[in-house]
């Protein structure tokens, strides 16, 4: 059974950075080197919106944080990473990983991790 752990949120000021992992445990290697994985956020009273998605090609970033936060995944360790540098309040949020094949449809979730960015 695959399972997501997130961990690395916490608080801090406006313009701090903070790096997010996610383990991921019941994957094979080659199934987690060919899956789909991603991190999203959901802030208080907003819906879900997807932060970045990484396949085996290309990696994603969503509009609000394009040239702040880099997604990375270390596929040996079955990780995945999200190092979110000049952080806003707007940013405070919950945030997921997610794994599955589907990028569009994941079909795995972590219990996520809060982020609270202070001004």
């Amino acid at each position: 059974q695959v399972q997501l752990a997130e961990s690395g949120g916490g608080s801090v000021p406006v313009g701090g950075s903070l790096r997010l992992s996610c383990a991921a445990s019941g994957y094979t290697y080659d199934d987690y080197r060919r899956a789909c994985v991603g991190w999203f956020r959901q802030a208080p009273g907003k819906e879900r919106e997807a932060v970045a998605r990484i396949t085996a090609l290309t990696t994603w970033y969503g509009d609000p944080v394009k040239g702040r936060f880099t997604a990375s995944r270390d596929n040996a360790k079955k990780n995945l990473y999200l190092q979110m540098n000049n952080l806003k309040p707007e940013d405070t949020a919950m945030y997921y990983c997610a794994a599955g094949f589907n990028c569009l449809d994941l079909d795995y979730w972590g219990r996520g991790t809060q982020v609270t960015v202070s001004s």
